[in-house]
């Protein structure tokens, strides 16, 4: 059964894509596809429009697209509360994340939601580029995170 990762963030076009695709990038590299199934989503609906979400966030795709990675047919989900129960660790990227993915699968009596820098030797949010358009400082906050 393979191990299930779920990445979130506020809208899903930076940082829980971005935290996605390149943990699939390094699992594939490894050849543990089998092993990992691995997802992100969204604790709001504002890059979410009917059927299908946007895509991820065109600097956020040029920042992965620089390390050979792509985003291609990837879109903003939603968060639900029955991810809860399909997903091993459910991961956010800063406490506003937590308290949402807290909020919408109503607590956590398994210990699954966590942040991605708590598996780190430094603790922290990891950068939120929407506000400060530095990509290059949350991508290396997630490959941190990754590594942890």
């Amino acid at each position: 059964m393979p191990i299930k990762v779920l990445f979130i963030c506020h809208g899903n076009i930076c940082r829980s894509p971005m935290a996605e695709l390149m943990l699939k990038k390094r699992v594939k590299d490894l050849g543990l596809e089998d092993d990992f199934y691995i997802a992100s989503a969204a604790t709001t609906t504002e890059e979410i429009w009917g059927e299908r979400g946007n895509p991820v966030y065109p600097p956020a795709r040029e920042k992965l697209a620089e390390h050979g990675i792509s985003s291609s047919g990837k879109y903003a989900t939603l968060l639900l509360r029955s991810d809860y129960d399909k997903y091993d660790y459910i991961i956010g990227m800063d406490n506003e994340n937590k308290r949402g993915m807290l909020r919408i699968c109503g607590g956590d009596p398994e210990g699954k939601i966590s942040l991605l820098m708590d598996y780190t030797d430094r603790p922290r949010s990891v950068a939120d580029p929407w506000y400060t358009r530095d990509f290059e400082t949350t991508y290396r906050d997630i490959d941190e995170g990754l590594n942890g």
